[in-house]
C-alpha cells in the first residue's frame, strides 16, 4: 500500500528527518581509529534520547531476520554492504564504514545513510563513496511528480554502472512514514517509463547501494544480518527520505 501524505504529515516526517541527519553528524564525529562500533550506536542513540525520538531500526525483526536487530544504526564496514551490527570492533585506519541510522518522532519515520573513510582515506575508496552520493542525488532529481518509479531506478543504474560498480539487485529504497518499509519499492536499477506514477505527497527512501568490484553478487554473514560483497571487494551505501512535492524533490534527512 501506498500512502499519499499530506502536506503537514511531511512537515512532521521533517522533523523525524532532521534528528536522523543529527545523528548521523553524532556518529561521524565520534568515528575515529580505535573508536568501536558500539561507540558509534551509542553516539547515535544519545540523540535520538535527547530528541525524544525511538528507533525503527532497535528490535525490528522481518520474517528472514533470524533474531530482531539489536542496535539504533546498522554499521557496516568495508565488504560489508548494508544491515551490519555494532560489536566491538574498533575502526581501523583506512576502513570505509557505512552507517544507516532511523529515527521516529511523533509517530513519523526519518531513514538516511552515509558512507565515509576513517583516517586516510584510500582513492578507490573516495570515488566509490562519491559515486554512492552521485547516484543519490541523479535518483533525487528523478523523484518528481509525473515521473515513475522506473526512473528513479534508471537514473541510480545508469551512474553506478557507468561507474563500473556493482548493484545488489534484491535490496534497494521504499515508501516511509508512519513506518520504516512502506510501498512502493524502489528499485536500484531499471528501466525508464516504468512502474508506479509518481504524486504529490509520496515519501521514499532512496538509497543506492554500490559494491566496488564490479559484480552483483554478495552473501549475508553468520550473523544472519549483514550483507557481504562476494568478491570482498568494499560498498557504499548512501540514502535519503524524499518527499515528491509539485515544487520538486523535497529532501527530509538534512540538518
Amino acid at each position: 500500500m501506498v500512502e499519499i501524505k499530506t502536506d503537514l504529515s511531511v512537515d512532521a516526517m521533517r522533523e523525524a528527518g532532521r534528528v536522523v541527519a543529527q545523528a548521523l553528524a553524532a556518529v561521524q564525529e565520534a568515528a575515529g581509529i580505535g573508536v568501536s562500533l558500539r561507540e558509534l550506536d551509542e553516539a547515535a542513540r544519545a540523540v535520538l534520547r535527547e530528541a525524544g525520538a525511538t528507533s525503527p531500526f532497535l528490535n525490528y525483526h522481518p520474517a528472514w531476520a533470524p533474531m530482531p536487530f539489536p542496535a539504533v544504526i546498522c554499521a557496516s564496514v568495508n565488504d560489508a554492504i548494508v544491515h551490519g551490527i555494532p560489536t566491538g570492533y574498533r575502526l581501523r585506519d583506512g576502513d570505509l564504514v557505512s552507517i544507516d541510522c532511523g529515527a521516529t518522532l511523533d509517530g513519523w519515520v526519518g531513514d538516511s545513510a552515509v558512507t565515509f573513510s576513517v583516517g586516510a582515506a584510500r582513492p578507490d575508496d573516495v570515488r566509490l563513496a562519491d559515486t554512492a552520493r552521485e547516484a543519490l542525488e541523479a535518483g533525487i532529481a528523478a523523484a518528481v511528480p509525473g515521473n515513475r518509479i522506473g526512473d528513479i531506478a534508471h537514473a541510480i543504474g545508469r551512474v553506478c554502472r557507468s561507474a563500473g560498480y556493482g548493484i545488489p539487485q534484491d535490496f534497494g529504497g521504499h515508501g516511509v512514514g508512519r513506518t520504516m518499509h512502506e510501498g512502493p519499492e524502489v528499485p536500484n536499477e531499471g528501466r525508464a517509463g516504468r512502474g508506479m506514477v509518481l504524486r504529490h505527497g509520496m515519501v521514499l527512501a532512496i538509497e543506492p547501494m554500490l559494491l566496488g568490484g564490479g559484480r552483483d553478487a554478495y552473501y549475508a554473514d553468520a550473523d544472519g544480518w549483514t550483507l557481504r560483497t562476494s568478491d570482498g571487494s568494499r560498498a557504499a551505501h548512501a540514502e535519503h527520505t524524499v518527499a515528491i512535492t509539485d515544487a520538486g524533490p523535497r529532501v527530509l534527512t538534512v540538518g
